[in-house]
């Protein structure tokens, strides 16, 4: 089977009625730091005609664990629901719900429909107004695509309650760790964004790092040692070609894509200097953006591409830098003590997370991009490398345990609550998150 039609679980076709503004009676403010979960019950979907009940309930747990691992929904035991919606599409007897203390209702079906594909429908009611929130929806899609849906339906769920986009539909990538510490076997791996469906797309006959989706999630720029020096490669998900982005003499590393698409930023090495470089794709040609004799490394855009944050040692020791998309304009921006690297810029603009050094501890932290307001969101032995979801509201990072015994991926939410291992298959690092997937 190719790579594509493994990877890309892509819908055939969703046919949705446009749903309206979220109803101002049942709302969650993400913005605070405490939030109290949103109690809503999820009955497993309904086996319409032609239905397929155990579908049903698998679309049905995979929204319940969705919205539970966002820390903001709190998804009741269905062994306490004492009515189960046969009919979503008709009108909920609210006294059954409310006494559960139900303050959300999620209503579902699946058909089966005559080709095969299925036909998937929900509602979303707000149980003490007795009223819904948007309109009910419907999808068809191809059967094997019923976990994409639950996720699509995660997301509508949490836009319509907390009026921000979701993230449960997106691909994590990451680096797959197996064997000895001495004879560590670290392969490119990608799945879904609550570790299901993991695919190896290396074999680990040679060390690969720093994975970063493109774009349209279906490129994947990364460093490897494949020809035994450190060079970044481009890795087609479509076609599973991969290729190196320029034939440069010296080693190249820490790539990063634009927001458009059009351009990778890296680190060269030339002469014993570290200096950050963007390639033009569509040109291949290569402009130099630093030209500091320090280390400079790890950059990444602003969302808007007008901006670059990086990190250098050009002050003594390594600190996060902002300099503007040309390489004019450099300043430092960490002053918060200790060392401080892997800046990444959130998708929303307002907050660039890094590691911080200090204390013997790697810790994920949080600043404005002016360097103020800085905030460390983790407590582990050795945090780092964070990513951000696309809607900026949740990090992931690689946890390295206390005598570097594996390493594992967690995630957690800006505010620093609600933090959560990533089920991966084995030991897993350096995760890069995808935008939300077309």
């Amino acid at each position: 089977m190719k790579l594509a039609a493994r990877f890309c679980f892509f819908v055939l076709a969703l046919l949705a009625i446009q749903c309206g503004p979220a109803s101002a009676a049942l709302q969650v403010n993400v913005n605070q730091g405490n939030i109290q979960p949103l109690p809503i019950a999820i009955p497993d979907f309904a086996a319409g005609q032609s239905g397929d009940a155990a579908v049903g309930q698998q679309i049905a747990g995979v929204v319940r664990a969705d919205l539970d691992r966002s820390g903001i929904f709190k998804p009741l035991d269905p062994r306490s629901f004492v009515d189960q919606l046969r009919d979503p599409n008709s009108v909920p007897n609210f006294a059954n719900w409310r006494v559960i203390n139900a303050q959300a209702l999620v209503p579902g079906s699946v058909t089966t429909n005559a080709d095969g594909t299925l036909r998937v429908d929900f509602r979303l009611w707000d149980v003490y107004a007795g009223s819904e929130i948007g309109q009910g929806k419907q999808y068809h899609t191809a059967a094997a695509n019923w976990r994409r849906i639950a996720h699509i339906i995660s997301d509508e769920i949490y836009e319509r309650i907390t009026g921000e986009k979701g993230y449960f539909d997106t691909r994590i990538v990451f680096i797959s760790e197996s064997g000895s510490l001495v004879n560590r076997k670290k392969r490119l791996a990608v799945m879904d964004e609550d570790g299901a469906n993991p695919i190896f797309l290396t074999r680990g006959d040679y060390l690969v790092l720093t994975p970063r989706f493109n774009p349209t999630a279906q490129m994947i720029a990364y460093m490897s040692y494949y020809s035994g020096r450190p060079r970044v490669y481009l890795f087609d998900l479509e076609t599973g070609r991969q290729q190196m982005l320029g034939d440069f003499p010296t080693m190249t590393f820490s790539p990063r894509f634009s927001p458009d698409g059009n351009k990778v930023i890296m680190t060269l090495e030339q002469r014993g200097n570290s200096d950050v470089y963007a390639m033009d794709l569509r040109t291949r040609g290569v402009s130099r953006l630093t030209t500091d004799p320090a280390i400079d490394t790890s950059a990444c855009y602003s969302p808007d591409g007008s901006q670059i944050v990086f990190e250098s040692d050009r002050g003594g020791s390594q600190q996060v830098y902002v300099m503007n998309g040309d390489g004019s304009n450099v300043h430092r921006i960490s002053f918060g003590g200790g060392k401080n690297g892997t800046p990444v810029w959130s998708p929303r603009g307002d907050l660039i997370a890094f590691t911080k050094q200090a204390g013997g501890a790697f810790r994920i932290g949080v600043m404005r991009p002016d360097g103020s307001g800085e905030r460390i969101i983790t407590d582990g032995w050795e945090d780092e490398g964070p990513t951000w979801a696309p809607n900026g509201r949740v990090l992931m990072f690689s946890r390295t345990l206390r005598g570097g015994h594996g390493s594992q991926i967690w995630s957690i939410d800006v505010t620093g609550r609600n933090e959560r291992r990533v089920q991966t298959p084995g030991d897993a690092s350096d995760p890069a998150w995808s935008p939300l997937i077309q």
